[in-house]
Order: structure tokens, then C-alpha cells, then sequence
């Protein structure tokens, strides 16, 4: 571990720091420690419900904007106001703007993150990607602790592939031949957090351009960091992973957040190494100060000792930076104060136009409502009420824009059995509003591009007169042969992707054919596996990164949750990663390798698609799909369809598979079953049962999950069987309730019910092993037929008798 010393004057200058490049950065100290604690008096005086910011980290943060370069990408938290000050990135006006949600004027989410949630466009205004390599890049922000760091390990890793592959870095705009670092700033307390560790772990290893900044303020909210972290230090805990005398392992610095030209030193020596080697640098900060405590909704002087806060006080890092500049003679006193009262005008100047350009509206608003609220009490035999309600609105502190919605639906709810004019107005006052709103708040979950994933138009298979049978691994592994030769961009890694194939021989001989580079293995890591799927996505990049059984999304599920889903909507649009995540699923034998978690998935990653096709023509049909889109998926493979036999159809490196757009298997006249992936076969085989007794099913493969049946197909078809049952193999609850929704409740198919709906699922409880375990534990076709019979039963009773079920 390399612990700085304090540089000369000389050794500051080598650093190609001159005298008006270190007045700025104090500058920027300043404004950034003025912007903290206005930030403060906004929540304290109601003009803002939260405030959270980096007062105390200035100075390590301004010498860390001297080393970040255009092309760099920064993954970071919600500390690093001074940062991107320093890079030009955030005005004051911009500051305030996230800080007051004005949804108008936020550039960094639109209103919809909390202050000090940053993020820079990847699009222009047509869609287009942006440059990369020319612009300052800055992921969005997520307030999961560690949430950052799995994605910052694909930017890193998007700089390695660009690097390697040369065909590529000579041709792009996403990378100036892969010499971009990404840059992760974290909190000291959440370095407990698995994801650091995995993701310090997987970078050692792989060898890439991340360099981790730690804060270390000393606590974790109010727990010390002798609770938090082995030897109460990140860098002493994680001295295993320093590098060796072969190069192994990353470096590790430590630099005190007070000491100006030791960081700027540290930056500008540590960063270049990483940039030109690709060898991961860990930056311990310590001796950070947090003046103001955690944030807005609480106070540090309640778990601070007494000589904890002189001591912040005394070695607040803009202090001690004031002190070495006088020491150093490069200012004066008098010089110094200028800067610091320029500071803090350009910051109450700010203040005032960002409240002006988010209040006026809402003023604006709120006096033509009491205009019309003046005309109904002229008018209506309700005045009195209404003069009431009119006086409320009046008189609110601060008042927004739910705050006027609110009180217009208590005076449209007096005002039923009127119709004036002024009613009117309110009326069409709250139209507008709530569709102005519905398009700020609801808008971008998925794309909205012409590459949308929903708009990619369908190609059917084609298949010639005598079509060649192959099992599905060989189905799915001539389509990767195909599309790995079709795009160099294109690549593919997990647990044993590379050297074996996968284990079901999905990339059997593809890492022979085009390199390690392109395929490769990883370690058992899947929280950062998808991290590193939505980085490398991020950066014009189409990865396929695989999870080997649907089993252990659960161990990847949070950076796909809180990350990968969100991503398009908490930036406004802003940010997209079509990430594709190609996993295996549902039946096969024992409580780990049965996995059809549906409902988990499809409440917690609403913003990616999920596909789940029945046999692997359908699979190379939406992986054509996923790639042909800006939208990110999830594609689980029917686990016990690899040895079954297809006809390989001669367009399958072409063929699509619409998304949302279901596909009716059989039609029939007396119940619609509904199922999609391996339970389509499992339908089947009941479906023969039924036949026999004279039953007729119409059978529908969703096809996809997210989204689902965009056109209707299903209640179509329930307006012609009048009955309907929802099949998977889920707990219950899970996707059929998900589906039964969809259809009875959005597609209004209630309206078309004869008998009750039904939904055929496996048990509360994991599947067991073996094969009497699957028997009563999965839908199987005896309980598809008994369940069906049963419904039949109740409708016709002498034509559908007893049986040894009823």
C-alpha cells in the first residue's frame, strides 16, 4: 500500500498544476460547500423535502476531476456534487433544480431521483448514441449501497474488449482504443457490502481500468467503522488483493482528504497507471469530515463525540487546503476571501433563479385556479364551502403541484350536481394536468426508440421441404456460430460459457473459433456478472451475459432490480443498456435446478422484457429480436428441451419473434389454456387426455411475459371458449395471477366468463427431487386433464360425468 507524502511545490507542478488551476479547484470548493449548506436551509425552510450532500469531500474530489478524462465513465454515489462541478457538469441552478424534483428543469433524472443523483445523456435528441470517447460520461446514479460498483466492473471491462479487439477501437465512438478508466466513488461503510468485495475480487482478477475511490469519514450513518470493517481500515482489510511482484492483484493507495497535493499526486499518478495498464487502483480517502452529518433527516452531533467534531472542524479538508495555500504563498489572505465571497454570491444568485424557474409555474397555476375558484363561489350554492377551500389554497406554505390537485378534487367533489363554468375550468384544469403528469412520471420504463423492442417486426421461420432435425443445444449453438461471425461486438461470458461451451453446449467450440476475448469464463459471481453485462451495454457493446440456472438469479437479481430495470426511466430517457441476460429454467430435478421464479421476476424488473420461449427456434428467434432493440431481456431457455429435436429453419440467423404478441398452438372451442416455456409441452400431453372425453382446448404460448399480449390474442379467444385457465409452473400466485390480471382485469375478459377462471400451478413449496417428487410438486398432464374435466363437469354434468377426482 502506497501512503502519500506531501508533495513539494515542484512535485504540484509536475503535475501540471499552475497557480490559477489550484485557486480554481479551491473556487469550486466553495461554491460546492456553499451549494451544501443552502442545500440544508431549503429542507430546513420547506422548499425542498430532502437534501443529502458531499460536504466534506471537496478537495479529494476536485483532484480526483483533474485525472478524469473525456471518455472516462464515473460510477459513483451521492456525494459527488464537487465533482461534477469540476468537470462543468452540474451548475448551481442544476443542483437546485434535482433538490426541488422540478421535473422541468432537472438535468439529471427529470425529477425523479433525489438530489446529488447524477447521470449525462448516452442519446442525442434523435436517439442516436452519443461519442463517448469525446464526452465526460457519468452512469446514473442509484441510492443501493454498492449498487454501483457491478456496473463499473462492465465499463472498465468495455475498455479491455475495445483494447483487444482492434477491428473495433479503430472504428467506434464509444472508445479511443480503450484507454478510458471508469472512475467508482463509495461510501467507507458500504464497502461491507458483498458487491465491493466480488467486484475488487473480479477486477484483480480480469485485469481492468477501475479505479475505486473510498470515503471514509470514519462512520456508516452513526456506526464507527470498527463495526463496519476488519482492522477498521478498506485498505489494511484488503491488502490480500495487492498486487504482486508479477503484476497480479490491483494497487492500493491511501491519501488523507485534507491533504490537497498528495491527492492530486496520488490522482494523477495512480489514474495514469491504471489508463495505461489496465491494472485496478483502490484509493482509500481517509480522515473525511461530514460537517453537516448524513443528511437533512438527522443531526451527527447525536452519535459524535465532542473531540470527533473539533477535530472535523479543525481538519475540514477546504480549511487545511487554505492553510497549505497560504503556506505555500500561491494566494493571499485577501486573495482567498474574494474567492470565497464570489463563491458564495454565484451560489445565492443560483439559488434565486432555480426557485424563480420552479416556483413561477406553480404560482402561475395557483392563481388561476383561485381565479376560477372567485367565479364559482359567485355562482354556486356551495360558496361557502368553496370560499373555504379557496382561503386553504391561498394561504398554503409552498404550496405544489399535488398540493393544488388535491384541493381542486375536494372542490370538484362538492361541486357533483353543478355545472358551471368555473367547475368547467377546474375540470379541464385537471384533465391537462393529470396528462402532462402522466407523461413526466410514467413515461420511459421501456424504450421509446424506433429500436424499441416492441417494434421490431416479426420474420417467421422458413423452412425448406426437407428441414434438417437437430437437438436444441445444436439448434441455439448454430445461431451463436451465426451471429458471433455476423457482429464483432458481440460477446458472451459466465460460469462456463467459455472453455465447456456452457453446460448445456450452447457455445460448444466458440471460444476456439473466435477467441477468449469474445467468449470466456467467469468466477461464480453473478451480482457482478450482470454489472458487468449492463457496463459493457452501456458502451455500444451487445454482451450476452449469462446466469447458469434461473436458480441463482437470486444472487444477481439486485443490480437487475435496482439498476438495469430502472435505468431509461430514473434518467428521463436519458440512459439505456440493452443488456441481454440468457439463462436456463423450470423443469429438471431437485429444489435448485427446478427454478420458474416468475412472479419475483416480473414484480421486481419491471423495464426489461422477459422471454420464455418453449423450444430453442423460438429462442434464436428473440435473441434476433433483443438484438435488434435498445431494450435489455431475459431469455430463459427451457431447461429439458436441449436434447429434444427441431427443424432448423434455414432463415435462423434472420428469424424474429415479436414481442407482447402471443401464439395460438391449437385452436379449440371449449377452454383457453394459457402457459408459455416448458409447460407448453406439459399442456400438450393433457390436451391428448382431454380429446378423448370430447374436450376442446384452444391453446395459447405467451411467448413473452414483459410485455404481454400487447394486441389481445387471449381474451379474442376467451370470447369464444367463455372459460379459461392460466398454467405454469410458479408458485401460486406468481405469473398465473400475474396473467390472470392482465387478461380479466386490463382486457376486460371478465366480461366473457362462464366459469370461474382457474389457474393450474406447481405447489407453495420447492420441488423436491426425483421423479415422484416433480409428479406432485409440478403441473403435470394428469392434473391438467382432472382440473379441466372438473370445470367441464360443473358446466355439463350428465356429459361430462363423474370421475375418480370429483
Amino acid at each position: 500500500m502506497q501512503e502519500n507524502s506531501h508533495p513539494t511545490n515542484d512535485e504540484v507542478a509536475l503535475n501540471n498544476l499552475s497557480i490559477q488551476d489550484i485557486l480554481e479547484d479551491y473556487r469550486i470548493c466553495c461554491i460546492s460547500r456553499a451549494l451544501s449548506f443552502l442545500g440544508r436551509k431549503e429542507v430546513l425552510g420547506g422548499k425542498a423535502k430532502f437534501g443529502i450532500f458531499g460536504d466534506g469531500k471537496e478537495v479529494p474530489q476536485v483532484a480526483m476531476a483533474r485525472a478524469f478524462q473525456k471518455g472516462d465513465f464515473r460510477a459513483g454515489y451521492y456525494r459527488d456534487q464537487t465533482f461534477m462541478i469540476a468537470l462543468g457538469l452540474c451548475t448551481v441552478e442544476d443542483f437546485l433544480a434535482q433538490m426541488y424534483a422540478d421535473a422541468a428543469n432537472d438535468p439529471f433524472s427529470g425529477g425523479r431521483q433525489m438530489n446529488t443523483h447524477f447521470a449525462t445523456p448516452y442519446f442525442d435528441e434523435n436517439e442516436n448514441w452519443l461519442p463517448q470517447k469525446d464526452l465526460y460520461n457519468i452512469s446514473s446514479d442509484t441510492s443501493a449501497t454498492a449498487g454501483q460498483v457491478a456496473r463499473a466492473l462492465g465499463f472498465a471491462l468495455a475498455s479491455k474488449f475495445y483494447r483487444e479487439n482492434k477491428s473495433l477501437s479503430e472504428s467506434t465512438s464509444f472508445s479511443d482504443k480503450g484507454n478510458e478508466v471508469c472512475f467508482v466513488t463509495i461510501g467507507d461503510a458500504s464497502t461491507s457490502e458483498g458487491p465491493f468485495w466480488e467486484t475488487m475480487n473480479a477486477a484483480g482478477v480480469m485485469q481492468v481500468p477501475l479505479a475505486v475511490s473510498v470515503w471514509d469519514d470514519g462512520y456508516g450513518i452513526s456506526v464507527p467503522t470498527k463495526y463496519q470493517t476488519t482492522k477498521g481500515s478498506i485498505s489494511a482489510a484488503m491488502a490480500g488483493l495487492q498486487s504482486s511482484k508479477a503484476g497480479e492483484g490491483i494497487d492500493i493507495y491511501a491519501v488523507k482528504a485534507w491533504d490537497y497535493p498528495s491527492l492530486v499526486d496520488a490522482y494523477s499518478k495512480g489514474i495514469a497507471k491504471v489508463r495505461t495498464e489496465h491494472k485496478a487502483a483502490l484509493f482509500h480517502i481517509k480522515e473525511v469530515t461530514q460537517p453537516q452529518g448524513h443528511s437533512t433527516s438527522g443531526s451527527h452531533e447525536r452519535y459524535k463525540s465532542a473531540d470527533r467534531l473539533a477535530w472535523e472542524k479543525e481538519y475540514d479538508c477546504i480549511v487545511k487546503m487554505r492553510e497549505w495555500i497560504l503556506d505555500s504563498n500561491i494566494a493571499t489572505e485577501e486573495q482567498l476571501a474574494k474567492i470565497k465571497k464570489s463563491a458564495e454570491e454565484r451560489v445565492r444568485r443560483g439559488s434565486k433563479k432555480a426557485w424563480k424557474a420552479y416556483n413561477e409555474p406553480i404560482q402561475k397555476m395557483l392563481k388561476t385556479v383561485l381565479s376560477f375558484y372567485t367565479q364559482i363561489i359567485e355562482q354556486s350554492q356551495h360558496s361557502e364551502a368553496i370560499q373555504k377551500i379557496h382561503d386553504a389554497l391561498k394561504t398554503a406554505f409552498n404550496p405544489v403541484v399535488r398540493d393544488i390537485i388535491e384541493n381542486i378534487k375536494t372542490a370538484l367533489r362538492i361541486l357533483q350536481n353543478e355545472n358551471t363554468a368555473g367547475q368547467r375550468s377546474l375540470e379541464n384544469l385537471l384533465t391537462v394536468t393529470n396528462q402532462d403528469k402522466a407523461v413526466t412520471y410514467h413515461k420511459h420504463l421501456y424504450s421509446e426508440t424506433p429500436n424499441a423492442a416492441i417494434k421490431v417486426k416479426e420474420i417467421k421461420p422458413i423452412y425448406s421441404d426437407s428441414p434438417t432435425e437437430k437437438r436444441g443445444y445444436e439448434i441455439i449453438n448454430t445461431y451463436f456460430d451465426k451471429k458471433f461471425a455476423e457482429m464483432p461486438e458481440l460477446c458472451a461470458f459466465g460460469e462456463d460459457v467459455g472453455g465447456i461451451g456452457d453446460v448445456n453446449q450452447g457455445f460448444a467450440g466458440l471460444q476456439d473459433k473466435y477467441g477468449e476475448e469474445r467468449i470466456w469464463d467467469t468466477g461464480i459471481r453473478e451480482w457482478t456478472i450482470m454489472g458487468q453485462g449492463m457496463g459493457m451495454a452501456s458502451r455500444g457493446l451487445r454482451p450476452i451475459a449469462e446466469i447458469q440456472y434461473l436458480d441463482y438469479i437470486y444472487y444477481g437479481l439486485a443490480p437487475l432490480a435496482d439498476d438495469l430495470s430502472s435505468l431509461r426511466y430514473r434518467t428521463n430517457g436519458m440512459q439505456g443498456s440493452p443488456t441481454i441476460i440468457r439463462t436456463r429454467g423450470h423443469r429438471l430435478e431437485g429444489i435448485w435446478h427446478t427454478g420458474s421464479p416468475m412472479g419475483m421476476l416480473l414484480n421486481s424488473i419491471r423495464g426489461i422484457c422477459i422471454c420464455v420461449p418453449r423450444d430453442f427456434v423460438r429462442a434464436a428467434g428473440m435473441y434476433n429480436t433483443m438484438l435488434k432493440s435498445d431494450d435489455p431481456a431475459m431469455i430463459i431457455e427451457p431447461l429439458n428441451a436441449y436434447r429434444l429435436k427441431e427443424n432448423l429453419p434455414d432463415n435462423l440467423d434472420t428469424l424474429t419473434v415479436p414481442l407482447g404478441v402471443p401464439e395460438v398452438l391449437q385452436t379449440g372451442t371449449d377452454v383457453t389454456l394459457v402457459t408459455y416455456g416448458s409447460c407448453v409441452r406439459v399442456a400438450q400431453e393433457g390436451m391428448k387426455l382431454l380429446k378423448e372425453k370430447g374436450i376442446s382446448i384452444e391453446l395459447i404460448d405467451v411467448q413473452t411475459l414483459l410485455p404481454f399480449d400487447v394486441n389481445s390474442v387471449i381474451v379474442e379467444s376467451l370470447k369464444k371458449t367463455n372459460r379459461i385457465v392460466f398454467l405454469d409452473e410458479d408458485v401460486p400466485g406468481g405469473a398465473t395471477g400475474y396473467m390472470m390480471q392482465e387478461v380479466l382485469e386490463k382486457q376486460n375478459g371478465y366480461f366473457h366468463l362462464d366459469s370461474k377462471p382457474v389457474t393450474i400451478t406447481a405447489k407453495a413449496h420447492r420441488p423436491p427431487y426425483g421423479s415422484d417428487g416433480d409428479y406432485y410438486s409440478k403441473p403435470n398432464p394428469d392434473e391438467i386433464f382432472e382440473t379441466i374435466y372438473t370445470m367441464m363437469h360443473e358446466v355439463e354434468p350428465k356429459r361430462f360425468g363423474k370421475m375418480y377426482f370429483l
